[in-house]
Formats: structure tokens, C-alpha cells, sequence
């Protein structure tokens, strides 16, 4: 299994359409920074978010999962409460090869403020905006920027495609859009 280059990723993005919108070269003008890397891509995170509140004492369950457990806020900067967490997506939708793997790492901009972000592997054919986790790890409020840098990925190929991709068993989460909360 082989990190792949930016010059690959170059060119899956344009002639694949494996990352849009795509952003040949990091960008910095004063925000944290995005777009394509020596060995991976800085996605923004969008300006949909899902604040995590307590409000109506609702119970975290994975297989029966509240929408009343979050406020949606669409909006350039998120606080997240102390201790507590907020959901949101990339800008930019993902289309994975059936022949990659792709981790994603979160921002150290972030992580030096105790804000953790969260995402599981994309797996082999695999498409969608990826559902994005920041976690406020402080007693303080956070802030998260919106159309800012969230986290890297990184595209491990294998030594030949998998026998059945994310696509090919129907994933619960392919071809998600915006923000999406877990299904069971």
C-alpha cells in the first residue's frame, strides 16, 4: 500500500472528479489553510453545522439516534459549548477510487486549542461530503471557521482493487449530502 502524491491526486481530481470543488495548492490568506498538499488534500469544513445540546435531556443512542439531540445553525463560525461537540460537513464532495483507501487526519491549528476532529475511513468506492466530528475538548467555548481548512486526508492505494467496494454493498451512507447523522 502506497501514500499517494499530490500529482496523483492532481490528477484523479480533474480527470476523475475524485475531490469536488478542487483546490490545486494550499491556501492560506489568513485562514486556516486547504487544498492540495505534498501527500494529501485539507478539506473546509462547510458552514452547515449541528450543535450538540442537552436541551431536552434526549439520550445519546447510535441505533436510535434523536435529531432533537442537535440545534442546526448555518453560519461562518461555529462555538461549540464547552465539553461538548458539533457535527458538519466538507465542502467538498468525495468520490473514492475502488482501489484507495483514505484516512483523515484532523488539523493541527485545531488540535493545539483541544479541538478534535473525527471521521472514519472513506472506503473503496465510496462517495459523498464527508460527515465531519469536532470535538471541544476544553471547559472554554470553541470556535470552528467555516469555508476554512478542517482536517487532511490521505489516499492509500492498495496493491489491487477489493473485491467488493462501499458502492458494491450498498453502504448506508454513500452518496450522502450535507450533513448526516448516523443510521442504523
Amino acid at each position: 500500500m502506497s501514500i499517494m502524491s499530490d500529482r496523483w491526486i492532481r490528477e484523479k481530481s480533474v480527470s476523475e472528479a475524485m475531490i469536488e470543488p478542487f483546490e490545486d495548492r494550499q491556501r492560506r490568506e489568513g485562514t486556516i489553510s486547504y487544498g492540495l498538499s505534498s501527500y494529501g488534500y485539507d478539506a473546509r469544513v462547510s458552514n452547515e453545522f449541528k450543535i450538540f445540546t442537552n436541551v431536552d435531556n434526549a439520550l445519546v443512542d447510535p441505533k436510535d439516534f434523536s435529531p432533537h439531540s442537535f440545534v442546526d445553525r448555518t453560519t461562518d463560525v461555529c462555538i461549540i459549548p464547552p465539553n461538548s461537540f458539533a457535527l458538519a460537513r466538507t465542502v467538498e464532495y468525495f468520490r473514492i477510487p475502488k482501489d484507495v483507501l483514505v484516512i483523515c487526519l484532523g488539523k493541527s491549528t485545531y488540535a493545539r486549542c483541544g479541538i478534535i476532529v473525527n471521521v472514519t475511513p472513506l472506503e473503496p468506492g465510496w462517495e459523498g461530503h464527508v460527515t465531519l466530528e469536532f470535538s471541544n475538548t476544553t471547559p472554554l467555548p470553541a470556535k470552528v471557521y467555516a469555508n476554512e481548512g478542517a482536517c487532511q486526508f490521505l489516499f492509500l492505494q492498495g496493491n489491487e482493487p477489493c473485491e467488493v467496494t462501499y458502492a458494491d454493498r450498498l453502504g448506508k451512507y454513500q452518496g450522502q449530502r450535507g450533513v448526516t447523522l448516523p443510521k442504523l
